[in-house]
């Protein structure tokens, strides 16, 4: 069997159930695992400033935040990769033009082109994001990611003409209207492939689950890609295995097929 090293698990739709709740079965398995001495990351599109309630209740302390853009191990970062500018002042040129919204995100907080807006106070109060200010053009070289919202589905295409990056549907009930920035060069597969150069992991050592768009990359790179049940149609082509859905048992389930549980 494969002495397995590592495992990356996304949050939304793949640990968080839509009540934002986490499933005992998911919280007794990661405990396992961590017994077990492999390391355990969460891989996120989410801001890491967001995110750490998170990571005390499951005791994992090594991040994925921002689509793959910063990378945290054990408390040290591992990568940081900021955005263009000249993209993100592109995009919110377009963004204007059409009627969308934008949330970008820092290291240390959220920037969003309209904090009274209806559709953008729903987004934030639904992703739990509280460090919240509205833009200044001086953060535009401190951008990490961006998610986009209030577009409807044929307006992507928009932002995916010259910049080498792609729009990822965000897999939530309700917010399909918003879509994640995804870099073509920096994605949650890139930080995967650095994390496991750093600590000489192989492919074949490595898991992960996801459920959206934004994990086909990482699911790529590692030996054991699951995308959930739950998961958006189009992730399945990009995964090894299919699990149950997030609200029944689908890392414990997961796992057990890799022989990891009982």
């Amino acid at each position: 069997m494969t002495d397995y090293k590592i495992l990356f698990l996304d949050i939304d739709g793949t640990i968080l159930r839509p009540d934002d709740t986490i499933e005992d079965s998911t919280k007794k398995v990661v405990a396992e695992m961590q017994q077990k001495g492999m390391e355990v990351f969460l891989a996120t599109g989410r801001p890491l400033h967001e995110i750490s309630d998170l990571g005390k209740e499951l005791n994992i302390h090594s991040f994925i935040g921002y689509n793959g853009a910063y990378a945290i191990y054990k408390g040290k970062d591992v990568l940081k990769e900021p955005m263009d500018s000249h993209t993100v002042k592109d995009f919110l040129d377009i963004a204007q033009q059409h009627g969308h919204e934008a949330v970008m995100y820092t290291h240390d907080k959220n920037v969003v082109t309209n904090l009274n807006a209806p559709i953008m106070q729903e987004f934030l109060e639904k992703f739990h994001l509280q460090k919240n200010e509205l833009f200044s053009p001086e953060i535009l070289h401190h951008v990490l990611g961006m998610t986009l919202v209030n577009l409807s589905e044929n307006e992507p295409a928009l932002y995916e003409q010259d910049h080498n990056v792609h729009l990822s549907q965000v897999n939530v009930e309700g917010f399909r209207h918003s879509y994640d920035v995804i870099r073509d060069s920096v994605n949650k597969g890139f930080a995967v492939e650095i994390i496991l150069k750093r600590l000489a992991i192989s492919k074949e050592q490595a898991i992960a689950f996801g459920d959206g768009m934004n994990d086909k990359e990482m699911l790529k790179a590692v030996g054991e890609g699951f995308a959930m049940g739950n998961a958006h149609p189009d992730l399945f082509a990009y995964a090894k295995h299919k699990t149950t859905t997030v609200t029944n048992s689908g890392i414990y389930n997961g796992l057990k097929t890799l022989g990891l549980v009982n």
